[in-house]
């Protein structure tokens, strides 16, 4: 690849930061600015620091926007604005909403002449690439998917956002035995929620309605309603003390029969020191995907579904047949 690919972060939080370290880590890539609603007084990488508002001023100057914005409220609204100007990879991961925002980024970016990836990550994302390919070795199977123990960024800026909360974690807890029994083969199929359990840590704002609180967490639909849910209040300095990492991880299983009696189990793990800065890794990966997907013609929404594998790799096709095949 003869020139760098020039990339720009929308949103500084966990995410953007991580997106910065790890653009740091191609040696294909630049980055090229950082956009934020808030005036940032500097970045870890010395680029500039703009508000949101400027983006547009760098049209012909960013080959890929990163939008690291959270699901809940942020990627609703940037998404279709962005890719309106840019090719774009996001991680919007309320999985029950990805087709009405696959269909917004869709109509958005087909519009303007872009690419947007959207839904990169790790699920959605890696353990979706996961569970395709695993239905397709085996037709006749179960699919299980086990997140955590760990910060969920999606799950914790959702709480974050209701009246009354300062600051707030959210730990997803798998249910031990059921994963073994997978491993097993003795589990039946079940949901998600009832193999999980949703730890909210929260800090309210001095004078919040506690109960008030608890209640808007555990009514949440797609997050928390079909959850069994525990909301525990701490101090500011407990959280800070206890709960000021991002760790995370999962697996996804599926069991399955190619003959009768003869069974298989296949099983992608994840575990994750920080989930921010490895979510961040992905989404630059996928950058590359981006970039080259536009320079072949690439318009309008994409999945991790539809984007070659040989596409994330700065390595060359030939590369990859003779090193990695």
């Amino acid at each position: 690849m003869s020139q760098k690919i020039r990339i720009g972060i929308v949103g500084y939080g966990n995410l953007g930061k991580g997106a910065e370290l790890a653009v740091r880590q191609n040696t294909d890539m630049e980055l090229v600015a950082v956009f934020s609603r808030r005036r940032l007084e500097k970045t870890l990488s010395g680029v500039p620091a703009l508000l949101v508002d400027e983006a547009e001023a760098y049209r012909d100057k960013i080959d890929v926007m990163l939008l690291c914005g959270g699901s809940a409220t942020d990627l609703i609204e940037q998404g279709p604005r962005f890719s309106s100007l840019f090719n774009t990879v996001d991680s919007f991961d309320t999985h029950a909403k990805i087709p009405a925002y696959y269909a917004a980024m869709e109509q958005s970016a087909k519009a303007s002449g872009k690419a947007a990836a959207i839904s990169v990550g790790w699920d959605p994302g890696l353990f979706s690439l996961n569970r395709l390919l695993a239905g397709a070795v085996l037709p006749q199977g179960t699919d299980y998917t086990f997140w955590g123990k760990g910060v969920s960024q999606g799950h914790s800026d959702a709480v974050r956002r209701i009246p009354g909360v300062k600051t707030a974690k959210q730990y997803t807890v798998p249910k031990q035995e059921a994963i073994s029994g997978v491993r097993s083969g003795t589990l039946p199929p079940v949901n998600a929620h009832e193999v999980h359990v949703r730890d909210c840590y929260v800090v309210a704002e001095p004078g919040a309605d506690l109960a008030a609180i608890e209640t808007a967490i555990k009514t949440m639909p797609h997050y928390f309603s079909d959850y069994e849910t525990h909301v525990s209040f701490v101090s500011e300095q407990e959280f800070e003390a206890s709960h000021a990492g991002t760790p995370h991880g999962g697996f996804v299983f599926r069991t399955g029969q190619t003959s009768p009696d003869v069974n298989h189990v296949m099983e992608f793990a994840l575990k994750l020191d920080s989930n921010p800065e490895f979510t961040a890794s992905v989404l630059v990966a996928y950058a590359r995907a981006v970039f080259r997907l536009a320079q072949h013609g690439g318009r309008g929404a994409y999945t991790v579904f539809d984007i070659p594998f040989g596409w994330l790799s700065p390595k060359s096709a030939a590369e990859l047949r003779q090193e990695l095949l």
